[in-house]
Parts: C-alpha cells; structure tokens; sequence
C-alpha cells in the first residue's frame, strides 16, 4: 500500500507524462478530511483530459491503489479522480477559472512538485 506522498508524486508524474498544464499540488490533511492532497491541473481538450485521466488511472491500479471513483468523464470540461488520500482535478482552463479551485482551498499550502516534472524543453 502506497503513502499519500507516493500516490500523489505518481499521479503528477503520470500527468506530466501525458503533458497536463499548470500542475499544482495542495498539501490538505490540515484543513479537511477528504483528502491530504488536491492534485489540480489544466489539459487543452476534452481528449487530453481523457488521456491524462486514463494514465493516471492505469498507473496508480498497477501500483495497487485503483481510483475509487472518477466523475465527469463524459461530460469531460471537469473530471475528478478520487484515490482516497488524494483527490485529482483535472480541468478545461475555462472551467479551472471557474472554479478556481486554489482561491478556495487558499489555506492549503502549495506543494512543490518541480523535481517530479520533466524539464521543458
């Protein structure tokens, strides 16, 4: 069984593989019970979401922790992954606007992820 910390480094690696935008990662196991982690990020188009949501899925059921439960993947502007001790957001950037999920959960401090991400090149 995974940590929190390793689901999470593995969802991020995983999107970044898949070319997810604007990663962010929220440290939330002070300020809620839903999750220590909000993995949150930006894809170009509905099929990008689809990618990223299926890498992810792929990945983290091959590692043992399968998401439990995944809603809007047909609607496809939002999908939201839930893997338990993380939950994964994976948006259009006009519904990331939107929502602006970072404004709500501002108390949540941002985690760097910088060494989980490829270099661009």
């Amino acid at each position: 069984m995974l940590s929190a910390k390793e689901v999470m480094e593995n969802v991020v690696k995983a999107l970044d593989d898949k070319k997810a935008k604007d990663l962010t990662v929220l440290y939330t196991a002070d300020i809620t019970v839903l999750a220590d982690y909000f993995v949150i990020c930006t894809a170009g188009s509905t099929s990008q979401i689809k990618s990223l949501s299926d890498e992810a899925g792929r990945r983290l059921t091959e590692l043992g922790e399968p998401p439990r439960r995944v809603e809007g993947y047909r609607d496809g502007g939002w999908v939201l992954m839930d893997f338990g001790c993380v939950i994964v957001h994976l948006f259009l950037a006009e519904a990331r606007g939107f929502y602006d999920l970072e404004r709500l959960w501002s108390d949540a401090p941002v985690v760097d992820v910088s060494a989980l991400l490829v270099p661009e090149e």
